[in-house]
């Protein structure tokens, strides 16, 4: 299943941690479930899924998730989770009963905001209406759908266990179940796709009123079967066509671009994106899940879970696979990683809240990616220009040491 926030945080090696200036505020903190369990793996997938067994070890599951999340509250004492994420896999396939355990599990360890933002990811194939009416009666009050596309051969193509029609009648399942706040993930640049394949797509997910849209290119990744056995994509000037057309068309229908892939219509943002792009804290629970957490001393950890189920059921081993604090000559490029596909960037004065580093360490870089013409000249606001958003990795260069 593609993810709303699928960018994986990267792991650098080795220098010892300086000290740095204290947080001043620490960011918002959020919860990230991962449940790894799909009907079937695609083929494009290259996150931490796997095939179901006909029975899932959903109560095993949910008491290895708590008891991973009671070995992180240490680093979270005090706070409030302003978003939780169920990504996977497919959360969907998770009986509401199981989920509401584990909510009310979540929920005693750690205070919820009064406006918490709960999302689920889900797959129409997995949609049954008594059991999304339930899901939202759990507080779960936003789903994000992996569409894909509308189009049997290209769901085919793709190995989805869904068809269009249910794709359709999802959302208006979605609807039904009292979800008046949700994502549908949509692809392009699919095997063969033309430009007007790709905005037939766009139009019909348009047609179903999301709150929210993820449209973003398809692309191939290692350690998985379209990267060993490619399939014949569009040309470079047909993809070019369909951004610039597809985008267009999204902002005609009142979809503003606020991240590289994400479009929301007016105040329908996804929260939980929103803290992540702005290197805001996250609990990462689950087979292979990823953290980051910012303590008051200055600290800034990095952790990552045990990936395979298998082990991370197994009370033998340990949940934490591994953790690193990110060093004074990583922030700024971890930093900003994160910020720049905002559309609109950041303020400056998140810098130094976030990372501890006084906004001048960014001087140097930021001079040479101005001149470049990749970083507005604007001095309360880091933002890419539209030149940058499209090069951003030529411009993050200008931020490594």
């Amino acid at each position: 299943m593609i993810h709303e926030s699928s960018a994986s945080p990267l792991i650098f090696g080795g220098a010892a941690q300086s000290p740095r200036a204290a947080l001043p505020v620490l960011p918002p903190l959020a919860l990230y479930i991962h449940i790894p369990w799909c009907v079937r793996k695609c083929p494009y997938c290259d996150f931490n899924s796997h095939t179901a067994s006909p029975v899932l070890p959903e109560e095993e599951y949910v008491d290895a998730l708590l008891a991973d999340l009671d070995q992180d509250l240490h680093a979270v004492y005090g706070r409030e989770l302003s978003s939780i994420f169920f990504g996977g896999g497919t959360p969907s396939l998770f009986s509401a009963e199981a989920l509401g355990r584990l909510l009310k599990g979540v929920e005693q360890r750690i205070p919820f905001t009064s406006d918490i933002e709960i999302t689920l990811e889900a797959n129409p194939g997995t949609f049954e209406q008594e059991k999304f009416r339930a899901y939202r009666a759990l507080g779960i009050n936003r789903l994000s759908i992996g569409i894909q596309s509308f189009q049997e051969e290209k769901l085919k193509a793709l190995g989805r266990i869904h068809n269009g029609d249910e794709a359709v009648r999802a959302a208006g399942m979605a609807r039904q179940a009292g979800f008046d706040n949700f994502n549908l993930d949509l692809m392009h640049g699919l095997p063969d796709q033309s430009l007007d394949d790709a905005l037939s797509d766009l139009r019909q997910a348009i047609a179903l009123k999301p709150t929210h849209l993820s449209w973003y290119q398809l692309t191939l990744e290692p350690n998985t079967v379209f990267w060993n056995q490619p399939p014949t994509l569009p040309e470079d000037d047909t993809l070019w066509d369909i951004q610039e057309a597809g985008q267009a068309l999204l902002a005609e229908h009142g979809y503003a671009q606020y991240e590289v892939s994400a479009y929301a219509q007016p105040g329908r943002p996804a929260r939980h994106n929103l803290n992540y792009w702005s290197f805001g804290d996250f609990i990462g629970i689950g087979a292979g899940a990823h953290g980051k957490l910012s303590h008051p001393d200055g600290r800034i950890v990095r952790t990552w879970k045990t990936r395979l189920p298998k082990d991370y059921l197994n009370p033998a081993k340990s949940f934490l696979a591994g953790e690193k604090a990110l060093t004074n000559d990583e922030l700024p490029f971890e930093f900003l990683m994160n910020a720049l596909r905002l559309t609109e960037g950041v303020e400056a004065r998140l810098y130094p809240e976030r990372t501890g580093l006084p906004l001048e360490s960014l001087a140097e870089g930021r001079r040479e990616a101005e001149q470049s013409g990749l970083l507005q000249v604007e001095p309360s606001r880091l933002v890419a220009t539209m030149r940058g958003q499209l090069f951003l990795n030529d411009l993050l260069q200008n931020f490594l040491t």
